[in-house]
């Protein structure tokens, strides 16, 4: 079972929602039903929307092979936690008026290296599995 995997699923699935919403909000504001039509706002909210999804899939992913592959749960929930959080500040950068760049880089630097460390540590999970 991934339970932990499925646990930051469930909670990305919200924040998925969330900027869904902000989306269709803008979208129904401006009468506009695709694009954003040079309105920097709903722009903003599309690219938001659309980074979380670019990233999201492979981190959900890459925890889960951890998991499956049975590294220790507390690593599990660390690296789940710093993806997490990564998304979480990089999503709230987006829903302000004017995007926090701060908070968009802190998420952004999140995100980074909780892949790269699970991808690390993946394939050291591999790599001692053949010793």
């Amino acid at each position: 079972m991934i339970m932990i995997t499925a646990l930051y699923a469930s909670m990305l699935g919200f924040i998925y929602i969330k900027l869904s919403k902000n989306i269709i909000r803008l979208r129904r504001k401006y009468n506009v039903t695709l694009g954003h039509e040079k309105h920097a706002d709903l722009e903003q909210a599309i690219r938001g929307h659309a980074n979380f999804s670019e990233f999201v899939p492979i981190g959900l992913i890459l925890l889960a092979c951890l998991e499956i592959n049975n590294v220790h749960y507390f690593v599990v929930l660390s690296l789940g936690g710093l993806f997490f959080l990564g998304r979480v500040f990089h999503a709230k950068s987006f829903l302000k008026e004017k995007i926090d760049k701060s908070l968009r880089v802190k998420g952004m630097q999140f995100t980074f290296w909780s892949i790269m460390l699970m991808s690390g540590m993946n394939i050291f999970s591999i790599l001692v599995s053949f010793i």
